[in-house]
């Protein structure tokens, strides 16, 4: 891997890409090979996979509308790296494709013969039905994709044309943007998530996967930022400093993740109400509570313990060593929501998990590099660019 100082591009980088295109393909076959040999667990373990890649670019998203709205300096040398990833919704578009046609082996609402028989289903069914399903699904990625497309437009404009004027336009975009951002997403979960289990309901389950998924970009981004430190790639552009925030952010919201995740707990279980304890009584249910202690000391204590002072979020190691375990994590939550609807007496695992899991991430990885080599490292003619690469503790 080869870096030009001058014009912040990386050159001989081809065969990242395409070794990633090629995994993903591989992947992508030997799924389709369990989707005809165990159609259930192909869908459930899909699901995982394909939430899991979209919070990861719908957090790059968000990463993006709170710079600009904000106006900070200091995440401008990440924004490439962010824009680069967030650029892929269009393509996670094309990836839902299998969960809409995976509906009848995943939501038990999808059966008329199961709503027929059931009062609350029956109530439920102007929202919870196949075609308003799609409708909303495509809604909600037509929104994601004309957003990252301003953003990202009028971003490596900016390269070519100076000034502040370019900004204010993003900072209007950002605005909307927001907005639905916040809609988009919490629909987002129910629809994908929540819906598995359509007798139960929370009503800040939105915001604990917003938790989820902004922790999963911070820590990308450490992680990916400290991937091309390792290769002597912007190690003089993205100071310690930089890193340093970064660290604060992840400990602010892995106790921003615990505090949503423990009130959804903690309400519903003093509640006791059968129709709400019922969901967290089942991941209580054999081998689900080990996973569900994991998720407590993985997600929140060891973090927690690892960045509480501040020289772990200036030790490097450390803090690639945090955000590897949360973006682990990450992807166990989202395991330790979706697959007890398929096995609802203990943890089954399947090489389908790792298979779907790796074939999405292959390709949307490989599009990723690709963008990210094809442009400047670093948004070279941001107004406020020589600000950010200044950011020091001096």
């Amino acid at each position: 891997m080869k870096f030009d100082q001058k014009t912040y591009r990386l050159t001989d980088t081809d065969s990242i890409g395409l070794k990633a295109f090629i995994i993903g393909d591989l992947a992508i076959l030997l799924s389709l090979y369990g989707y005809f040999s165990d159609t259930g667990q192909f869908f459930h373990s899909y699901l995982t996979a394909f939430t899991f890649w979209t919070t990861l670019s719908l957090g790059a998203l968000f990463f993006l509308l709170v710079h600009y709205l904000a106006g900070s300096v200091w995440c401008i040398v990440f924004r490439r790296i962010a824009e680069a990833l967030a650029a892929n919704l269009p393509y996670l578009a094309i990836f839902s494709i299998p969960v809409l046609l995976g509906i009848g082996n995943l939501y038990h609402w999808s059966d008329p013969q199961v709503v027929a028989a059931d009062h609350l289903l029956q109530k439920k069914s102007a929202f919870l039905n196949v075609p308003f399903f799609t409708i909303r699904t495509i809604a909600y990625f037509l929104i994601w994709s004309i957003t990252i497309f301003l953003l990202y437009r009028n971003s490596l404009r900016q390269d070519i044309e100076k000034g502040f004027d370019l900004q204010s336009k993003l900072r209007r975009v950002s605005a909307i943007g927001m907005v639905l951002f916040a809609l988009t997403l919490t629909f987002a979960s129910f629809d994908w998530l929540m819906s598995l289990d359509p007798h139960w309901y929370s009503t800040i389950f939105g915001v604990y996967i917003f938790a989820g998924t902004y922790l999963i970009i911070l820590s990308f981004l450490a992680l990916f930022s400290l991937f091309l430190r390792h290769y002597g790639v912007l190690k003089e552009t993205i100071t310690i400093k930089h890193y340093h925030d970064l660290g604060r952010l992840i400990f602010a919201f892995t106790v921003f993740w615990a505090y949503i995740a423990g009130s959804q707990y903690f309400l519903i279980w003093y509640g006791n109400v059968p129709e709400e304890t019922v969901w967290f009584l089942q991941r209580w249910e054999g081998s689900w509570k080990y996973l569900s202690l994991i998720l407590v000391f993985g997600h929140f204590a060891i973090p927690f313990l690892a960045l509480l002072f501040r020289a772990a979020k200036r030790n490097l190691k450390v803090l690639g060593s945090v955000a590897g375990l949360l973006i682990v994590m990450h992807f166990i939550d989202l395991y330790w929501i979706v697959l007890p609807s398929l096995h609802s007496t203990g943890v089954q695992f399947s090489w389908l998990d790792l298979t779907t899991f790796i074939g999405i991430g292959g390709i949307l990885l490989g599009l990723f590099w690709k963008r990210l080599v094809s442009r400047s490292l670093i948004p070279v003619n941001s107004p406020r660019l020589s600000e950010s690469v200044k950011y020091t503790d001096s």
